[in-house]
């Protein structure tokens, strides 16, 4: 069975266009629309994902200032590494996009699991365990919230 090449693509009005056209059409608009939004990541961080979830859960949808507090005043771990994401996404922001920081948010926060490294525990009569150490990746979407309007 042949594959047709000039798949159609349906374009917002209804009309169908080639794929080709449909593509460059496409990045034209993504390119006249400005960029509100800056990412941050950090990977291969040795905490246990369940652990940084809890932290990255407070600081979703909030302010910059307020996310910077809340992580400020936190004692856990998972608090000084999202703030230092945190810091990165904002300097993304200001420096990369041009957006201003004041008007920003967390509009994004993920913490997906990395990979495990796998150590032996000793137990008693001459067995192992096997000791899971998690890590985990971190990505923080900033997002100005004037272009939410």
């Amino acid at each position: 069975m042949a594959t047709n090449t000039n798949v159609s693509r349906v374009q917002e009005d209804g009309r169908k266009v080639k794929r080709s056209v449909y593509h460059r059409m496409r990045k034209e608009k993504e390119a006249s629309e400005p960029i509100v939004e800056a990412r941050a990541v950090t990977k291969y961080v040795r905490i246990s994902p369940r652990k940084a979830r809890s932290m990255a859960n407070s600081i979703r949808n909030k302010d910059i200032s307020e996310a910077l507090q809340i992580l400020t005043f936190s004692p856990k771990k998972s608090a000084r590494i999202l703030y230092k994401t945190l810091m990165s996404a904002i300097a993304n922001a200001e420096n990369n996009f041009g957006l201003n920081a004041e008007n920003l948010y967390v509009s994004e926060i993920m913490v997906n699991e990395g990979p495990r490294l796998k150590r032996l525990w000793p137990r008693s009569h001459g067995r192992a365990d096997i000791l899971q150490k998690r890590m985990s990746h971190i990505y923080i979407t900033v997002r100005d919230k004037s272009a939410d309007k």
